[in-house]
């Protein structure tokens, strides 16, 4: 009976207003919106994998670079082990030495050579340290030395050699820094000390 009421009125049933009423859509006009919009997402989705694939590639690499940081880190501390039973050998007996001594100290040599060698091999790198302007992410400064002949801040003296694999540090070198000298992070003189 709402009907005949509105009727009564002068309403007229299901009239549509027509500022609230749709436009027609053209179906093919449809079709194109959805055709662009269906092609954008492909788009991003295709960009997301390539971005993905990327870094899973790069992901990859770093795990293949980097997998052996600890044995190299363990293995640099044998290394050093030997280089230190070389150093404690004096070079008059080195160039004296005959027998099972001379036999000795050709296979100490030789077994750091080696090891040094197969360290390389798998990116195991030493670190540049003397005469270098002394960098808090690969150096470790021990000491500071009052030198007004080299610049402030530059690597004078090398107490352990320091070793990166890649970009990354395994260990830092030590060092001793230039103390009191001239400009900052120039180039330290010929005559800087690499070892103690």
């Amino acid at each position: 009976m709402m009907s005949d009421e509105n009727a009564a009125q002068g309403e007229t049933p299901e009239t549509e207003n027509p500022e609230t009423a749709q436009p027609e859509v053209d179906p093919v006009e449809a079709l194109r919106v959805e055709n662009a919009e269906l092609r954008d997402r492909v788009l991003r989705t295709a960009a997301e994998m390539e971005n993905l694939r990327k870094r899973t590639e790069r992901d990859v690499a770093d795990t293949r670079s980097y997998a052996i940081a600890g044995f190299a880190r363990d293995m640099l501390s044998a290394t050093d082990a030997l280089s230190r039973a070389l150093l404690v050998i004096p070079q008059e007996t080195r160039e004296t030495a005959e027998g099972t001594l001379k036999s000795l100290i050709e296979g100490l040599e030789l077994a750091e050579r080696e090891m040094q060698r197969l360290l390389g091999k798998h990116g195991v790198k030493p670190i540049e340290a003397a005469g270098q302007k002394f960098d808090p992410n690969k150096h470790q400064a021990m000491f500071e030395v009052p030198n007004p002949n080299v610049p402030e801040g530059t690597v004078v003296q090398v107490v352990q050699e320091g070793f990166a694999i890649g970009e990354r540090i395994l260990r830092p070198a030590m060092v001793g820094v230039a103390k009191g000298g001239g400009a900052t992070g120039a180039a330290a003189p010929e005559g800087v000390d690499k070892n103690v």
